[in-house]
Parts: structure tokens; sequence; C-alpha cells
């Protein structure tokens, strides 16, 4: 299982066909789980843990990966499933994965197999189901129910991301007085607030979707008699989105007559992967890893008129 990465720029020609891989697996009980592959580097048999003093209740301890200090997180304690009772000898693995500018593993009982999915058969949650905030998507596989994990969730109970841009990003923002909105398109609720929060802390008025294809019919039902530039000053996208994801919603963008000269930005936690080559094959203007605040607020200045200033 170790050695499933190695055929990402294999993978990499899903890009546009709305289409990801869903790596399976299990949390001590018969519900099967899915994470996109592009958020995994490699699954290992559990490794041996160091305990650390005052870590949160939901990290087992940290192993020594390739050499760096990883921790690792009991995934069914973290969605509220309670530690997980794994018996000894059982197959139990830790997915290690890398998003959100971290690498982090997950405690998991057992790992199944991966699997190829349209994102149009990807849904998002049912409402009232006790984990409905840790889940971003269900899909069916093999007559199977299978719930796609908030993750970037998971991570912000042990690892909080910061918060508000600069004093100095956002005046320049507000002195915009900008009567355009920006449109944010994300499934994770978590990040669809961060990215709300710093695009209004300029100034801007947000409208929010939860995936490509809700984007994509409020972008088409707009104001026909006015130039849909003048509208929106910006769409800031998710990439890995249920029903319609970013990189086809780019796609049907640029195929619009009347859409096409929207400025787009794809924001994903995908960073270890996908690069600028693969967001200027879709279409997208620019590309930004999650989640920096005054990152997202420069390049929300740059591309609706002004270059921020650089910030190291």
């Amino acid at each position: 299982m170790s050695q499933f990465i190695d055929g990402v720029d294999q993978r990499t020609q899903m890009v546009g066909q709305n289409r990801m891989e869903l790596l399976l697996f299990h949390l001590g009980n018969e519900q099967t789980f899915g994470i996109n592959v592009f958020k995994v580097r490699e699954v290992i048999a559990k490794p041996n843990l160091r305990q650390i003093p005052g870590s949160s209740p939901i990290v087992c301890g940290v192993a020594n990966i390739r050499g760096k200090t990883v921790s690792i997180i009991d995934l069914a304690r973290a969605i509220g499933f309670g530690a997980q009772t794994i018996a000894p000898g059982a197959d139990a693995k830790v997915i290690v994965t890398e998003f959100n500018r971290s690498v982090q593993g997950f405690w998991v009982s057992n790992v199944d197999r991966i699997v190829n999915v349209s994102w149009e058969k990807v849904r998002p949650p049912p409402r009232g189901t006790e984990r409905e905030s840790y889940l971003v998507a269900v899909t069916e596989i093999d007559n199977r129910w299978v719930e796609i994990i908030d993750v970037e969730r998971v991570l912000v109970q042990i690892n909080p991301l910061a918060q508000d841009i600069s004093d100095e990003l956002k005046s320049q923002g507000e002195a915009r007085q900008e009567n355009r909105c920006v449109l944010v398109v994300d499934d994770s609720t978590v990040a669809r607030r961060q990215i709300e929060r710093s695009v209004q802390g300029m100034g801007y008025a947000v409208e929010t979707r939860s995936d490509g294809q809700a984007a994509l019919e409020y972008l088409e039902q707009l104001d026909s008699d006015r130039p849909v530039s003048e509208q929106i000053a910006l769409v800031i996208s998710d990439i890995e989105m249920p029903r319609m994801d970013g990189y086809t919603l780019t796609r049907k963008i640029r195929e619009s007559d009347n859409l096409k000269a929207l400025t787009v930005i794809l924001h994903s936690s995908l960073s270890g992967q996908f690069n600028m080559d693969l967001v200027k094959r879709a279409g997208a203007n620019h590309f930004l890893p999650k989640f920096d605040p005054d990152e997202l607020a420069a390049a929300v200045l740059k591309y609706t008129g002004e270059e921020a200033p650089s910030h190291n």
C-alpha cells in the first residue's frame, strides 16, 4: 500500500474529468470511510509511539516517520466515536497525510483499497447524522455507503489556523470600497468560514457555495444585462468537492461566453501534489495552498486590480 502514490503523474491526468481516487478504510467497525488519495503520502503499520504530556486527547502520540516527527491522531476518537479498541495482532494502520502545509498520521483499524469515483456521484452528507460536522460528502461504492471525512476540520482540533489578516492588508481592502462580491466555493465548513472571514475583513461582500455545481448555477443566474465581471470580483474555489470539482468548475467558466472573463483562484489543501502547471491546464489564474490569511488577502488585492505588498 505504501507504493500507491508512485502513480501520481498518472492520477493528475484526471484533472478536468471531475473524478478522484478515494482510499477506503475502517475505524473499528463495518462502516466504510474514505479520504482523497492526493492527501495521502503512504500507509504504514502502526509505529511505536511516544506520548507527549499535555497533547490533545485525540493524539495517540508522536512517531518518527522518515526522519520527521509526526503526530498520530486517533481518527475514530476525533470524529466522536470514542477511542478505538483494536485487538492485539489486528492489522491496524496509520494513514500518513499531507495537507494544509502539515504532515500527520491517522490511526485506523484497517485499510481497504483505492477506488476511482466520479464527483458527480458524491453527495453532501445527510442532515441530522451524528458525524455530520465531520463529513464533507458521502458516496456509494459496491452497495456500501462511504463517508468522506473532513480531515481539515479534524486537524484544526490540534493545529488551529491563523484567523486574521494584517491591519495593512485589511486597510487596503477597505479603501477599495468594492461593490462587487467574491464567490467562495468549498465543501468544508471550516475552510469556507475561514476564507469568508478573511475576505469580509477586507470589506468585500461574500457569496458562498459548497460545491462547484451550486457555484456554476449561481453564476449562470446573475443579471444578464450587466457584465459578470461587474458583479463578481473574484471566484475562490476549492479543488475537491462533491458533484463538481474545482477544475471542472473552472473549465465550465472558461467555456462560457458570459463567464469566461472571471478571475479564478484555486485554493486547496492539496499543496503537496498540485502545482501551477495543473492550475494553468484547468484554466485558473492562480493557485494558493490553504491556509494563510495574509497570502489569501494579498491574492485578492492582486487579482481585483491592485498589487499587494510582498509579505515574507
